[in-house]
């Protein structure tokens, strides 16, 4: 697994429940060279990655989209048995001759799911449309006069319309106007603000909280008074550190006792976590869950750091969604958190020690590897699988 990088990207329904992931994967050798055999590549990269790792450890149960190339396609490579979880993107600019149309015709009858990437209608295309179960266009290469007439065009197939490269709440609102069946981008990381909008008083509360836990000023037994006096977040604590995720042998009965077990840093981790949940009760659950590998694969890349803690890299992790949750410009809620100075530089502008590493995990997740080296683009890959597997193991625990 050194030679490749692998992520995903959420694919939302008309709810904005996760439908499914796309996977972004590259190998290695693609930064110092072309690689001239495209099959063997994929082959390399998708199909033993997925063997490796084992795709549920990725996606889960959910249907996984995967860039394919012809040889896949036509039927000259085999493609593993996957194919009640995996759907084949057809890439835009494989041609569509009658070789490709079989290959597909057969791989849909075997019960893969086929979708168009990139999609541009044009008639040579009609025959790729009639196979196609899922149609992909990319709303920034469209006008909006454009987008709609395909959107009208394509209604007269029995297909599936995503909307991909969905940056902004506007995007979203205006590719839901034209009904799309599913929506594809990072719309789900950006904050929708209003001019002169405030947040709602229980949210102000929460954030006073989550500024009362990262004040490094109080001590043990203030940080334990804390947490006491908001009752649900100290049932919600004691229930959590009482799971069998931290695996401790005789019941923890107070906060004291978990802050004695634990340590300060990772109750406050812990703490902030649930008060993140109350913050995301009317945002889209993909948005914790990427705050919440963000925070841990910050923590797994800063921990040999001597000078930064390492709690203070899953803190910058984890608040770089703030923005999102409160709706408002993130300088301004840094503004009433007590941060340190350096992990306050770190999430305005990316500086420092703690700005580098959550830059870089901000690039692998939208698989700019091109700005990792291959020495550092490893360190983030074994950091984002492990922070999979830790959210994974997590999160049933936070949904309880």
């Amino acid at each position: 697994m050194e030679s490749t990088f692998l992520a995903r990207q959420p694919i939302y329904d008309r709810e904005l429940s996760v439908y499914a992931y796309e996977l972004l994967y590259r190998s290695n050798e693609e930064n110092h060279a072309v690689v001239a055999d495209g099959d063997q590549a994929t082959t390399e990269v998708v199909v033993n990655s997925m063997m490796d790792i084992g795709l549920g450890s990725i996606v889960g149960r959910r249907p996984a989209f995967i860039n394919m190339t012809r040889g896949f396609l036509t039927g000259e490579l085999p493609l593993p048995a996957m194919h009640e979880q995996v759907v084949l993107e057809v890439l835009e600019d494989i041609s569509p001759d009658e070789e490709l149309i079989a290959g597909l015709k057969s791989l849909a009858a075997s019960g893969y799911q086929i979708a168009l990437d990139d999609f541009v209608y044009r008639p040579e295309l009609a025959p790729l449309v009639e196979i196609a179960h899922i149609i992909k266009l990319d709303i920034l290469a469209m006008s909006s006069d454009e987008l709609e007439s395909h959107v009208h065009l394509l209604r007269d197939y029995p297909v599936k319309l995503l909307a991909e490269k969905v940056e902004t709440q506007d995007d979203l609102e205006r590719c839901q106007a034209l009904d799309f069946d599913y929506y594809q981008g990072y719309f789900f990381c950006k904050p929708k603000i209003v001019a002169g909008s405030r947040p709602e008083g229980n949210r102000i509360i929460v954030l006073e909280l989550m500024a009362k836990l990262q004040d490094s000023a109080i001590g043990i037994g203030e940080l334990e008074q804390v947490i006491a006096r908001d009752a649900s977040l100290a049932y919600r604590l004691l229930r959590y550190v009482n799971s069998s995720f931290f695996g401790f042998t005789s019941s923890v009965e107070s906060i004291q006792h978990a802050l004695s077990l634990l340590g300060p840093a990772k109750v406050r981790q812990w703490a902030s976590l649930i008060l993140m949940l109350r913050l995301g009760d009317d945002k889209p659950a993909e948005l914790l869950v990427t705050g919440m590998l963000r925070a841990k694969m910050c923590e797994l890349v800063g921990v040999g750091d001597e000078v930064v803690a390492a709690d203070q890299y899953f803190t910058v992790g984890l608040f770089s969604i703030l923005d999102a949750l409160m709706d408002m410009p993130l300088l301004e809620v840094l503004t009433t958190l007590p941060l340190t100075d350096e992990a306050k530089r770190a999430l305005s502008d990316y500086s420092g020690r703690l700005g580098d590493t959550l830059r870089g995990v901000l690039d692998y997740e939208q698989g700019h590897w091109d700005r990792l080296n291959n020495a550092t683009g490893a360190t983030f890959q074994a950091a984002y699988l492990d922070a999979l597997q830790w959210h994974r193991d997590s999160q049933q625990m936070l949904a309880s």
